[in-house]
């Protein structure tokens, strides 16, 4: 261990490869702010937590698993000229779950359908049950995802579980901070789902062999974002001006 923290070429590798992970770990932060977003605050902080360990274990565990994963990009079948591969299917239905539920999020708030505190309260266990089953479906796309994307940058497993490690560590300290922001301004969760509906997109473009750089993703999801910080900025002066 020791020789290899004293590597230049690894620890540069390193700190790719912690980098690369946290970056892929914004669509799981998105994903886990917004499903735990209507849950009261103990329960909320539970998932998020629930989430992001899972979120760890797996990817120790595929890393552990590496002839398998290489295994799962080897094509199982043709369409056209795009061999389809196990990870390919993985994707596509990690980007229909997205759409699906983005889309089904989407038009509950637009709908605007209220629920008071008492039916909130009755379904907080379910509600809980049911969030923590759909953190571990995506947790698991995108923990193949970004596993497969990274074993190609590092030599040694060590090295990556030692940036997985890091990359979930950030993606908590991060999720906390995002679900609240969320939660104290509404208008920002709508934005936030329009984030998944275009991740969803990107993960179905990659299983059908279209890859689409999420460098061009990040970069509109950083301009969105700060247009609506703007515009969360606008409203909270406004709201001090009227006082």
């Amino acid at each position: 261990i020791v020789e290899w923290i004293t590597d230049p070429a690894i620890l540069a590798s390193l700190v790719t490869l912690t980098a690369m992970e946290i970056v892929l770990g914004i669509d799981n932060i998105v994903f886990i702010s917004v499903l735990v977003n209507k849950l009261p605050p103990d329960h909320a902080k539970r998932a998020r937590q629930i989430g992001l360990g899972l979120a760890l274990v797996f990817r120790i565990v595929l890393l552990s698993l590496l002839f398998v994963l290489i295994h799962l990009s080897e094509p199982l079948f043709h369409v056209f000229d795009h061999g389809v591969s196990i990870r390919d299917l993985i994707l596509l239905g990690g980007g229909l779950f997205l759409l699906v539920k983005a889309t089904h999020e989407i038009h509950k708030d637009v709908e605007a359908k209220g629920e008071d505190e008492a039916s909130l309260s009755k379904v907080a266990q379910a509600s809980f049950a049911a969030i923590i089953a759909q953190i571990i479906v995506i947790d698991l796309v995108f923990s193949v995802d970004s596993i497969i994307t990274a074993i190609g940058m590092a030599e040694h497993v060590s090295v990556m579980i030692v940036a997985v490690i890091i990359a979930v560590a950030v993606m908590y300290a991060a999720s906390g901070w995002i679900s609240r922001f969320i939660q104290e301004h509404p208008t920002t969760r709508m934005l936030a789902l329009s984030f998944l509906l275009m991740i969803g997109f990107a993960l179905i473009a990659d299983g059908a062999g279209f890859h689409i750089p999420r460098a061009y993703l990040y970069t509109a999801m950083a301009f969105s974002a700060g247009v609506e910080l703007l515009n969360v900025l606008a409203r909270r002066n406004a709201a001090k001006h009227k006082k």
